[in-house]
């Protein structure tokens, strides 16, 4: 793909900054919006890169980032939302009215090629608010038909340096005596950051991507309690983790998200209803072949353990 002018909506943040880094590596000129500049100022090393301190929810902001750009990313997204039917107002701004903006400042400035990270399980019908609210984002920008080359990408939940997953599960043992969860045997295949900005910036440059929703997870599916019992192995502060009963596990995620920044919420919890894990045989597209949750994982958690120890062993041969 030649150096092409590219906006990158959600730029900044934790899977944006994997993508633009990528790109610039690659010699596009990449136009980064943020509200806050200096929420964006490790992106101004990146010498392709403009950080723009704009709002991107507004209609006419939007259609001047997009004009003359050759292709649009969109990588927004949020965690948590107020409540409402058939989602909060939070979930429907970001996930549902920005991608319906973007579809209409694409087709207005004649922009056509447009790649959206949504999620695993993302439907209308959906468990819960959020991948109901993915869901309806990627009927938007459907619903501009051929006046966009749409691809979409469904990650699992994404791991990595500074996710908020394993992360959270490391920071948590090592402050409580022990961990009381519900939903403990919902599945997850996590997938490495950086494979799925990899995932993203390949899929902008193939033509048989377009018209694909193509699914990103990790070559290994793990519970959650497996999961939760990793982080604290790596970070040195295994804990006893404890099934809650579902009711007691929905009181408590129902506290906890009332938390100015919660690690858990009841919607939350219905995500996990769904297993956010790949059906198909690849777990990533293109070819391109999944970064084990062992190979990084230790370096940003914690002190090397006997399970890191017995992938240097024999799991690297895989790689």
């Amino acid at each position: 793909m030649n150096p092409k002018n590219i906006l990158l909506i959600g730029g900044s943040g934790f899977l944006g900054s994997q993508v633009a880094q990528r790109l610039a590596a690659q010699g596009h000129r990449i136009t980064v919006p943020t509200r806050h500049r200096e929420r964006a100022r490790h992106l101004l090393v990146l010498p392709t890169a403009e950080v723009v301190e704009t709002d991107v929810h507004d209609a006419a902001a939007l259609v001047g980032l997009v004009a003359g750009q050759d292709a649009v990313i969109n990588l927004v997204g949020v965690l948590h939302s107020r409540y409402g039917l058939p989602y909060g107002p939070d979930f429907a701004r970001a996930h549902v009215e920005l991608p319906r903006k973007i579809a209409a400042a694409c087709v207005a400035a004649g922009v056509r090629r447009l790649a959206h990270v949504s999620a695993l399980n993302a439907d209308p019908k959906g468990p819960s608010q959020y991948l109901r609210s993915k869901g309806d984002g990627e009927a938007a920008l459907r619903a501009a038909g051929d006046a966009l080359e749409l691809t979409i990408f469904r990650p699992s939940v994404i791991f990595g340096p500074e996710d908020a997953f394993l992360n959270l599960f490391a920071r948590l043992q090592r402050v409580a005596p022990l961990l009381p969860m519900g939903n403990l045997e919902a599945r997850f295949q996590p997938v490495f950051v950086g494979d799925v900005a990899q995932a993203v910036v390949a899929g902008l440059a193939r033509r048989d991507a377009i018209g694909q929703a193509c699914c990103c997870c990790g070559p290994q599916v793990y519970t959650l309690k497996e999961l939760v019992q990793y982080a604290g192995e790596l970070a040195g502060c295994r804990r006893p983790v404890l099934r809650l009963p579902e009711a007691l596990a929905r009181l408590q995620a129902g506290v906890l998200e009332l938390l100015p920044n919660p690690p858990l919420s009841v919607d939350n919890l219905d995500s996990m209803d769904a297993d956010s894990v790949c059906t198909g045989s690849d777990p990533l597209p293109f070819g391109l072949r999944p970064t084990p949750l062992e190979a990084v994982a230790p370096a940003y958690l914690g002190g090397r353990t006997q399970r890191q120890a017995n992938y240097g062993r024999g799991g690297k041969a895989h790689r």
